[in-house]
């Protein structure tokens, strides 16, 4: 501890010495220079440190160095030689010191593990490499471990442990399903930085049996994957919220170590419900700015870049409705060793004096230590010249012999740095590295720099002399720098000649000669000058030049400083700028500049311009069409044509539209050619060989374009061969033994000639052999037969004509024709997934047996026999399509309790290939459809009768059902509910004990093992006693309701109306009103009155696409109202049906009508003023509307127009609301089975569109039909 208390204080004392030391040489980066001077060793290129490598690759560890002479190279191995000769896995690259371990040829990577160090070595020193340390990659599988599903009730928090394998380098981790789809993650569900997956709560959504962890390593590129963990979520009711509770890290206070400059990391993951919100903070500080960010939902908490700074407290705080939770991370930053100042290389001469200094930091602080050529200093040949002083090397009258290579090692627990810095000790005579004779051009008056760059050592003396015998150059006038640049602050004319730079030091001299040219000033000897003009007028600016008569000027003019208009109005010559037809925006400033190679001048002038004096109006029009077309210089490709311009009618000719006619093959057919400038009237055009050519020419203003021009003179040119080829060529076979090769065929424009004709070359692909080929024309097809079944051929077209060939022209691919598949898919597989899902898997066919392009696989599937039913139906197969060359496909839909067959087929272009052999697979039992009917027949004062139909589809084996029921009192309140278990093979059940005068409801359901199906209800009520019992009609089956009632709410919706309809059961004489509103909506219900006591009625005005409520009331019964009902509007059509309101026929009949109508009203009259009564009046004054005429409790008829057919009971199958539908507890007939569907269905005053399409109806159910009376709607009914 003393020693180095007085290391340190000695360093003060040595201050003063190093500031007076002379400093190094500077080596200029000459090229030339560099090859020629001796130098140690200095390494440019090395593997990184820690070197991680592929056991599958061979390894190659770099080294690289420059010197001269050119090092050799060695390594050691684990702190020993490595003879590279001994091994014959192990070669080093030429002139290079890189090792390349040959694994892929037998070699085993395991077995080169270890500590490698490269010296580079000539005979000025040593330098070494940093410690390599080589390690394999590793990726090792998991951990085999028998996973149990997790079971975790709704609310409470879940953590899915990953725990990878340890590899290295550490893998990716990332959590995946089956489908391998990244599992969504969120504020509830995430990844922790240890790769487990945490829930703050499981919701029910949360259960699956696929929750995959994968593990990728990066290095071998392989990705290793954990057995899948299930987990089913269970409900329980009602769900306890939970505070916050810190998931990880565990307690309240935890440590973290971070390096100075890497990336600190800290997390918190918090339970709880509802879900914890995630919120960080620093203790006694803030979050450093700019370099903080928040991942993973705001539960990790990143600081890049981190310092001694950010070491402190960092609170996480897990926050929800019900509380918080915290945790505290103490964060300490260490820091690896970093350099303050590394050691640089020193050039110096002998005699002279310099340092080395190595300063380097780290918490820890780091220590220094050196080394000489590789050896520890402390061992190392001693040198009279060097003192070691801590981090400071001092050199003292250095010699040749000194020059070395040192390395600085800096090193504390967390890493280390090495540094080399060589002393190279040159004794060289002076060098001038400046051009000999070099010329340098100023102009007078400004600064000459004339360079004289040297190198010697020791450091040359430099000296300046004019002329080659001049006298040395000393004064004011002349300004000498540390580079040998002399400056000349004032070039004069007489200054011009040669000027010599001469430099000596003790081992030699040298000199070199340069010239210096001073040329005289460019001067513009006459601006341009302001101006005023009248708009429209001509403006002309001067600018009149004089320079040195060995400079090349050039003149550039601006506008308010930059490009003059693209106009040409605006006309620069050699010592002017003219603006022709000035106009307002041409104001603003002008400017001449001159440039030469050695200076620049510039004059500016301003031009106003002002309004002309009025001017009679002028007609603009369009040009007339140019005129006199001449075509000269013609050339096989080319022709020069000339005209005329007409008169461009006040307005200037913009530009020029050239046109051709081909006289040969389009004769009358004009092209666009080209176009020019309105300043310009000739132009050289283009040909093509083989084209009869007239051109013409259209004039183009702002105002339109002109006529064309008589054509010119007809000009043929010269036969050529082709210039390009049949574009668009492909290769498809139409059969399995064809190739059909198709082209766009050439325009007579491009066949260049006469006997337009097309070479087809073909060969098949991957096959040593020749070109097939014919000659074809007229044909943009060739068909090639005989080839084998789907192969690849390569096919190129070149057209010729009598001339010769087209260039070679380009290859393309294509195929013959395809076969079907011959193979069909093998290790056909299925895995139910559940009562309604398969998974079916195959392996794919060897590609050539496709024999095509595969275009995927088929999968047919179809129901053999339902388990249940063990009856076999009509087979309908279905098909499932898979594009490409997948495995497996899903097969959904299916039918629960079912056995199935599928077979799968490849496909390719031509059609599929043979089926695989049938596979049968079973669906698992599922839960039943609803009972197909529930009637409650025969009630009595303490019981009711109970009859029921076997669900449609029960999905599986019955077990029993489920019979629900409770009493419902007069306010429509439901009393306790009693459950009865029923043996399935039962069909009827008779219930005893009932109150009497009671309304009941009843649920009824099937059951499999699965579970439970779709209930039915129903309602009924128990007799009041057996006096008072009025036993129903004949026909009647249906309890007699004691209170009253609205149900069967049905509604028939159209585009922008709905017919609502109701069965009523209650007193007579009520009036009925509709409630309605949008489904969903908090707004307050619209009501609607019902005209009369009618059971239906028409919403009208309602918005197309929309979903709407609905409920029916019954006014002066207590607000009673009737369960809601939803229905949805159609969606807005296109286009509607013709108004048969418009038709012209329907217009002619309606009139005919009326003037019947009139002529029976006048004779009606007539007979009444005779006083004779007509019979039907006599029937209108007994009976009011029937419309709103209350239904007889009898018969359910209308008054007096009621049919005698009308006292006869409806058929179940024939009552259907006024809407044509039924619903599903009612009938199993749908709007289907009628041919139509709802929307369109009703005219809007209520009237069914259409008929019947022919079904037959439904067979009528057992027992009596109700004797309720029929709606209004209803009873029509009937008469259909």
């Amino acid at each position: 501890m003393m020693k180095k208390k007085i290391i340190s204080a000695s360093k003060a004392s040595l201050v003063l010495l190093l500031c007076q030391m002379v400093s190094a040489l500077d080596v200029p980066l000459d090229s030339k220079l560099l090859e020629e001077l001796s130098q140690p060793p200095t390494i440019t290129q090395q593997s990184p440190k820690d070197y991680i490598v592929d056991p599958r690759e061979n390894i190659v560890i770099q080294c690289e160095a420059k010197g001269k002479p050119p090092p050799s190279f060695s390594w050691t191995r684990n702190g020993t030689h490595f003879d590279i000769d001994k091994d014959a896995q192990v070669t080093m690259k030429p002139n290079s010191g890189t090792l390349v371990i040959n694994i892929m040829n037998g070699g085993k990577a395991e077995a080169y593990e270890g500590v490698y160090q490269c010296t580079a070595r000539n005979e000025r020193g040593a330098a070494i490499s940093n410690n390599i340390v080589i390690r394999p990659s590793r990726s090792p599988l998991w951990t085999k471990e028998k996973l149990e599903p997790n079971q975790v009730r709704e609310g409470d928090s879940l953590v899915l442990h990953c725990r990878p394998p340890v590899g290295l380098p550490p893998p990716i981790i990332f959590w995946m399903d089956n489908a391998f789809q990244r599992l969504p993650q969120s504020e509830r569900v995430s990844q922790g930085l240890n790769g487990d997956l945490y829930f703050s709560n499981v919701q029910p959504e949360d259960t699956r049996e696929d929750y995959i962890c994968y593990a990728r390593f990066n290095h071998t590129q392989t990705i290793q994957q954990k057995q899948p963990i299930s987990v089913k979520v269970f409900s329980t009711k009602p769900v306890t919220e939970r505070q916050p509770v810190l998931l990880t890290p565990t307690g309240s206070t935890s440590t973290k170590v971070e390096l100075r400059g890497n990336v600190l990391l800290l997390e918190c993951i918090a339970a709880g419900l509802p879900t914890p919100v995630i919120r960080w903070i620093k203790e006694g500080g803030e979050l450093p700015a700019n370099r903080t960010f928040f991942e993973n939902f705001k539960k990790t908490l990143k600081i890049v870049d981190v310092s001694e700074a950010d070491s402190g407290n960092y609170k996480c705080i897990a926050r929800n409705t019900l509380g918080s939770a915290h945790h505290v991370i103490s964060v300490t930053v260490k820091a690896a060793p970093y350099w303050i100042t590394a050691p640089r290389n020193l050039v110096l001469s002998p005699g002279e004096d310099g340092t080395l200094i190595c300063r380097a930091n780290g918490n820890p602080k780091p220590d220094i230590s050196w080394l000489a050529n590789g050896v520890p200093i402390a061992i190392a040949p001693e040198d009279p010249s060097r003192k070691v002083d801590g981090d400071t090397i001092i050199f003292s009258q250095v010699q040749e012999r000194s020059s070395a290579v040192y390395q600085c090692n800096a090193s504390n627990e967390y890493g280390y740095l090495l540094a080399n810095a060589f002393v190279n000790v040159l004794a060289e005579p002076p060098r001038i590295l400046t051009a000999a004779n070099k010329l340098y051009q100023v102009i007078a008056d400004s600064p000459a720099l004339l360079d004289c760059a040297y190198f010697g050592s020791p450091k040359p003396e430099i000296e300046w002399f004019k002329g080659v015998k001049g006298s040395i150059l000393r004064g004011n006038e002349y300004i000498f720098h540390d580079n040998g640049t002399l400056e000349i602050p004032v070039a004069q004319k007489d200054g011009s000649g040669t000027y010599t730079c001469v430099a000596r030091n003790e081992l030699g001299k040298i000199q070199n000669e340069v010239q210096l040219e001073v040329k005289d000033p460019t001067m513009i000897i006459k601006q341009p000058e302001y101006k005023v003009i009248q708009r429209y007028g001509q403006v002309s600016f001067e600018c009149i030049i004089k320079h040195d008569s060995t400079l090349l000027p050039t003149v550039i003019w601006l506008k308010d400083n930059g490009e003059l208009p693209d106009d040409e109005r605006f006309l620069v010559g050699k010592d002017n700028l003219t603006i022709m037809n000035v106009t307002d925006k041409d104001d603003g400033t002008y400017t001449c500049i001159v440039n030469t190679t050695l200076d620049s001048v510039s004059a500016s002038a301003v031009l106003t311009v002002v309004a002309a004096p009025p001017t009679p109006a002028i007609i603009y029009a369009r040009p007339n069409p140019p005129f006199d077309l001449e075509l000269t210089g013609q050339l096989e490709r080319s022709v020069e044509l000339s005209w005329v311009p007409g008169d461009e009618n006040n307005s200037p000719i913009t530009n020029f539209v050239i046109e051709y006619e081909d006289g040969l093959h389009e004769p009358g057919v004009w092209h666009h050619q080209t176009e020019v400038p309105g300043t310009q009237t000739t132009v050289q055009l283009k040909l093509s060989p083989y084209v009869n050519y007239s051109f013409r020419v259209i004039a183009v203003n702002e105002i339109g374009r002109s006529q064309p021009s008589e054509p010119s003179e007809q000009y043929l040119t010269k036969s050529a061969n082709p210039d390009e080829n049949p574009s668009n060529v492909q290769g498809i076979g139409s059969e399995p033994d064809n190739l059909v090769i198709t082209w766009e065929s050439l325009t007579g424009f491009q066949s260049n000639g006469p006997g337009l004709q097309y070479k087809v070359s073909w060969r098949q692909k991957d096959v040593d052999d020749e070109w097939t080929s014919v000659i074809v024309a007229n044909v943009s097809k060739y068909i090639v037969s005989g080839t084998p079944t789907f192969v690849p051929y390569e096919i190129k077209v070149q057209a010729l004509n009598d001339l010769g060939y087209a260039p070679e022209p380009a290859e393309v691919i294509g195929h013959s024709g395809e076969d079907l598949p011959m193979v069909a898919p093998g290790n056909v597989q299925v895995h139910v997934i559940n009562s309604t899902l398969a998974k079916v898997h195959w392996d794919t066919v060897p590609l050539k047996t496709v024999r095509g392009h595969l275009q995927g696989y088929k999968v047919y599937y179809w129901k053999v026999q339902s388990l249940s039913r063990r009856s076999r139906r009509h087979v309908e197969k279905k098909i499932l399509t898979f594009r490409g060359n997948k495995t497996f496909g899903m097969l959904p839909g299916l039918e629960p309790y079912s056995s199935y067959k599928l077979n799968v087929r490849v496909v390719n272009g031509k059609g599929e290939g043979p089926a695989s052999p049938d596979k049968v697979f079973k669906t698992p039992e599922g839960v039943p459809s609803s009972p197909s009917f529930l009637k409650i027949t025969n009630p009595t004062l303490d019981s009711l009768t109970l009859e029921w139909g076997s669900p449609t589809h029960p999905n599986g084996v019955l077990t029993s059902y489920i019979l629900k029921f409770q009493p419902i009192n007069n306010t429509h309140e439901l009393g306790p509910l009693v459950e009865i278990r029923i043996p399935a093979n039962e069909s009827s059940l008779i219930l005893k004990n009932l109150n009497y005068s009671t309304r009941y409801k009843f649920y009824f359901n099937a059951q499999t093992s699965v579970g439970s199906g779709s209930q039915i209800t129903e309602e009924a009520v128990t007799i009041m006693d057996e006096a008072g019992f009025l036993r129903p009609a004949v026909g009647a089956g249906k309890v007699q309701p004691l209170y009253p009632r609205i149900r069967n709410v049905t509604t028939a919706a159209a585009e922008t109306y709905a017919n609502i309809s109701w069965e009523y059961e209650g007193p007579d004489h009520v009036n009925f009103y509709i409630e309605y509103g949008v489904a969903g909506s908090k707004e307050d219900w619209k009501k609607e009155i019902v005209n009369g006591s009618r059971s239906f009625f028409v919403l009208k005005g309602l918005t197309p696409g929309t979903a709407y409520k609905v409920r029916v009331g019954a006014e002066g019964l207590s607000g009673f109202r009737s369960s809601e009902d939803v229905f949805e509007t159609g969606p807005a059509m296109a286009s509607r049906q013709v108004d048969i309101a418009t038709q012209g026929w329907f217009i002619g009949l309606m009139c005919a009508v009326a003037l019947l109508i009139l002529i029976l009203l006048i004779v009606c009259f007539i007979r009444r003023n005779k006083g004779g009564k007509y019979p039907v009046k006599e029937k209108e004054d007994a009976h009011a509307d029937p419309e709103i005429q209350p239904m007889k409790e009898d018969d359910g008829t209308f008054g007096e127009y009621s049919d005698a057919e009308d006292h006869k009971p409806l058929k179940k199958g024939s009552r259907t609301p006024s809407d044509r539908t039924v619903k599903k507890e009612d009938s199993d007939d749908s709007l289907v089975d009628y041919g139509e569907g709802v929307n369109g269905q009703f005219n809007e005053d209520g009237s069914f569109i259409g008929q019947y399409s022919g079904k037959k109806e439904k067979e009528p159910a057992e027992g009596n039909e109700s004797s309720e009376a029929p709606s209004p709607v209803n009873a029509m009914n009937s008469f259909v």
